[in-house]
């Protein structure tokens, strides 16, 4: 949490380092910056070490110091910025007086000798900082306890199982194979998902072959040496002459006395709660593989820990669906006995609101088994979410669930709180969380390498949340949501850090400490605005950096008293309609951020928002504008340097008045007209990493649009979407698809969407592009009955998804057809009759949603000969079929 605001203030000095915006006084020294900023990166440096140490800190007093940083940082901070926002807007105000046409291009002089002392005194203080943490990263503070009580068995010590039984089986069989050869056997999964349920039920059964059983946990916190004592412990192995040594002699004796333990011993050895790859890699070493049939179950939260098996023997722990959800909560409610009636219904919802985790709904049970067993309470519980019992029940797995979030590499925990900032429940898209996370200053530090391959187009930030399993991720929307009671925590530890303050209810805008220190307000009912006393409380809050209005869509005009929060740098107000341009938003000129639903032409002013970087404008209505009404973007939006992502809202962008005029930073361009895709315009962004053009079809069009025409001039070009937001099924409203030539070989990501109706003799065009690993094809952008594919083309695709189209055949050429491909989904082809049979060995996934019942045959027949020709039950089949209203999951 720290490195994240100490993150926020690094990159407010590099701007002022190097914003062409701004000019240092020379008579005010400049090095003053310069000092403070080394001195903030050897703090982000000393706070980087947390994570090589992390399995032997005192969490508790490391947590101590990191919030006294936090304290430090945003007191200075807020003496800077005011500093900044004062000299701002003086000289912006001289300039408004001076200049009565356009905004001109403005640089801001600042003069930072007036907060000397203050830069003096933060540097001191961060130097005695961190001396502090670095000496108690390296010498550990005693603790009270030092195990770390990071799981519990989520269902219970006498349980059925619930849910995972079949998984029980399935692992049973490859622990009783009869393969000689040692098998390590992998399962992860989220905090309370019952991983440890289920290794201790597998850890109990007699199996037919005799082995030594040894259970060891180990946890976030560990010592290898009590690893291994506690191992030989197990083996009846006397340790205490070992214990005696000095030095390095202890832990070598300890790897060979464990190692010479296990020689010849036919074992099945359980590492439960695995936190460290490098640990679990360094023990498989000491268990000799011995061709005895002995067996290695491990469980983790991480999967990079899983890497350590093959990938056939790894296992991720699915949640509850609904009915098994009820079926737990009932057992542990009523045991064998029915649950009587007029408590069923509202138990049903219950179980339901625990979202499938086995940890929430037995925390749940037993609160509700100390409270009345009545409906009038077990409704008021089912009814709503916010219910005392799920808190309760929350703060009672926080012990297993905070070890998810302490132990997270140093760069993500404020990324990790961050995603709370939504309302419960609430789908993220990927790129708006990402653009957020960049805007707020959690992004500049270098990103941790993942040992494992990732997602197309995903921040790798995301990755790694998800592979830690404290995000999760919906594979039919491709959005992001956290679990509920990973979302109580994020909001409980951001109102403990002061990143976030929840307005959820009038209440909540008018606490007694008032939010005046409050670093971003998130709105998450629209509506309070419009209430005067929560409007002049939000006012009085001037050293807001954000305010993230998050609630339910709101159509009607809300004031936002931006005027008053002259320190803001976010402003995400999505769920709210303007119906003018709030020109309120000009003066706030350190805004990096801002989204906004709004259906006009925006202002020539916009461009006095020189740090601008972000700037998303989404429209209310799509309405097709007819001739001579088309909305296009100012002209002066040539002169947003700083841009890196513009989402246009379907306006045009206009021709530059100047031939020097261009936007060097801009990555990303979303929402653009194919009428924008001039070569002319293209050359003038010529760092473009996405391009997603949208087409609003005119009624009775007939002149074919073309779109990709000058996209080869795009080098840098990695993600490519084109949308027909009212598509038409009449052929040739879209020019023919461009050769292959015209599309960059840089190309990582293809989407169409809309009637664009190619052929697929067509999609040889795309076929050879070297680095296409993600294909989407969706609502007729190609037509007809049968589509081959190649045993030479789409070589590096991984996933491949085509959603409402004739299609009725897709066959291979041959066996060698898409050799990398990953993920294979295809949703809503009610013609589809026929899908291969001969996928290459890399496929995990396929998706068969409301399609033909004939290629849902085909997909579970794939299964099968998948199962019988490698022996093993690798890949995973999803299929929804409205034909039989059920779903299928193997």
């Amino acid at each position: 949490m720290a490195y994240g605001a100490i993150g926020c203030l690094e990159l407010t000095i590099d701007r002022l380092l190097k914003s062409s915006h701004i000019s240092i006084v020379q008579n005010s020294s400049p090095q003053i910056l310069t000092h403070l900023y080394d001195e903030i990166l050897s703090l982000i440096e000393a706070l980087g070490e947390f994570d090589a140490r992390r399995s032997t800190i005192n969490m508790k007093m490391v947590k101590s110091l990191e919030a006294e940083m936090i304290e430090a940082v945003y007191q200075f901070e807020d003496v800077i910025d005011t500093h900044l926002s004062n000299q701002f807007h003086s000289q912006s105000e001289e300039e408004e007086e001076e200049t009565t046409d356009h905004p001109r291009l403005t640089v801001y002089s600042v003069d930072v000798q007036e907060i000397k002392q203050d830069v003096d005194s933060f540097i001191e203080t961060v130097n005695i900082m961190k001396r502090a943490y670095i000496h108690e990263l390296c010498n550990p503070s005693p603790e009270e306890d030092d195990i770390v009580p990071s799981k519990t068995d989520s269902h219970g010590n006498e349980s059925n199982m619930v849910g995972l039984s079949g998984l029980f089986m399935e692992i049973k069989r490859r622990l009783n194979s009869t393969k000689p050869e040692r098998r390590i056997v992998s399962l992860y999964g989220m905090a309370g998902i019952g991983k440890t349920t289920l290794v201790k039920k597998l850890f109990q059964y007699p199996f037919r072959v005799e082995r030594t059983h040894l259970f060891v946990t180990i946890g976030p916190k560990y010592q290898l040496a009590d690893i291994l004592v506690d191992i030989l412990t197990q083996l009846n192995a006397n340790v205490d002459e070992i214990m005696l040594m000095e030095g390095d002699k202890v832990l070598v004796e300890l790897k060979r006395m464990v190692f010479k333990s296990l020689r010849f011993l036919r074992y099945l050895i359980v590492l439960d709660d695995v936190w460290d790859r490098e640990l679990c890699l360094e023990l498989l070493e000491l268990f000799p593989e011995d061709n005895n049939k002995s067996r290695v179950l491990l469980t983790t939260r991480l999967s990079e820990v899983v890497l350590c098996s093959h990938s056939l023997n790894t296992f991720k722990i699915p949640f509850l669906d609904k009915k098994e959800s009820w079926e737990l909560l009932r057992e542990k409610m009523f045991g064998e006995r029915p649950c009587p009636r007029e408590l069923e219904k509202a138990g049903k919802k219950i179980a339901e609101n625990c979202e499938g985790l086995p940890l929430t709904i037995v925390t749940v049970a037993n609160i509700l088994s100390r409270a009345d067993k009545t409906s009038e309470h077990w409704n008021k519980v089912a009814n709503d979410k916010q219910n005392s019992t799920y808190k309760d029940a929350y703060d009672e797995m926080s012990n297993v669930l905070y070890p998810s979030y302490d132990y997270l590499p140093q760069p993500l925990k404020t990324c990790f709180l961050y995603v709370g900032a939504f309302p419960q429940n609430h789908i993220v898209d990927a790129y708006q969380l990402a653009n957020l996370w960049s805007a707020e200053g959690f992004l500049n530090s270098k990103p941790i390498e993942l040992d494992l391959h990732f997602t197309y187009g995903t921040h790798v930030y995301l990755i790694q949340l998800l592979v830690r399993h404290v995000i999760m991720f919906a594979t039919n929307t491709r959005t992001y949501h956290l679990h509920s009671s990973f979302w109580y925590l994020c909001n409980k530890e951001a109102a403990k850090n002061k990143l976030f303050y929840a307005v959820n209810c009038h209440a909540d805008a008018l606490p007694e400490e008032g939010i005046n220190s409050q670093r971003r307000l998130c709105i998450r009912n629209n509506v309070l605005l419009a209430i005067e006393d929560v409007h002049n409380s939000i006012a009085d809050a001037s050293m807001v950096r954000s305010l993230l209005c998050t609630g339910y869509f709101h159509q009607y005009p809300v004031p936002l008293c931006l005027e008053h929060l002259r320190l803001l740098r976010v402003l995400h107000a999505l769920s709210i309609r303007f119906y003018e341009f709030p020109m309120e938003v000009l003066k706030l000129v350190q805004l990096r951020y801002f989204a906004l639903v709004y259906d006009g032409n925006l202002p020539p002013s916009i461009s006095k928002l020189l740090n601008l970087e972000y700037l998303i404008v989404e429209r209310h209505l799509r309405i097709i504008p007819f001739v001579g009404n088309v909305l296009r973007l100012p002209i002066e939006i040539w002169n947003m340097k700083r841009l890196k992502y513009l989402h246009t809202g379907g306006r045009d962008l206009p021709h530059p008045s100047h031939e020097e005029s261009f936007l060097p930073n801009l990555l990303q361009l979303l929402s653009v007209p194919p009428q924008s895709c001039t070569k002319h315009l293209l050359a003038k962004v010529p760092n473009l990493e996405v391009l997603v053009i949208q087409i609003d079809l005119p009624p009775y069009a007939s002149e074919p649009l073309s779109c990709f025409d000058h996209i080869s001039s795009l080098h840098q070009l990695q993600e490519l979407g084109c949308y027909i937001t009212n598509p038409t099924l009449k052929a040739e409203v879209v020019a023919p698809l461009a050769p292959l030539s015209d599309f960059p070989s840089s190309l990582t990501k293809l989407t169409l969407s809309g009637s664009f109706g190619y052929p697929w003799e067509e999609i040889n065009k795309i076929s050879l592009l070297p680095n296409l690993n993600s294909l989407t094809l969706q609502f007729y952008a190609f037509r007809g009955p049968k589509w081959e594919v190649r045993d030479n083309e789409f070589q590096s695709l991984i996933h491949l998804q085509i959603e409402d189209t004739d299609l009725e055949q897709l066959t291979f050429g041959n066996c060698c057809c898409l050799p990398a491909i990953e993920v294979f989904r295809v949703a809503d082809c009610y013609k589809l009759k026929e899908i291969p049979l001969t996928f290459g060995t890399s496929l995990v996934e396929i998706l068969v949603l409301d399609c033909n019942p004939m290629a849902v045959s085909c997909g579970i027949k794939l299964q099968k000969e998948w199962y019988d020709k490698y022996g093993e039950r690798s890949l995973v089949l999803r299929v929804r079929s409205s034909w039989t209203d059920e779903n299928i999951q193997s």
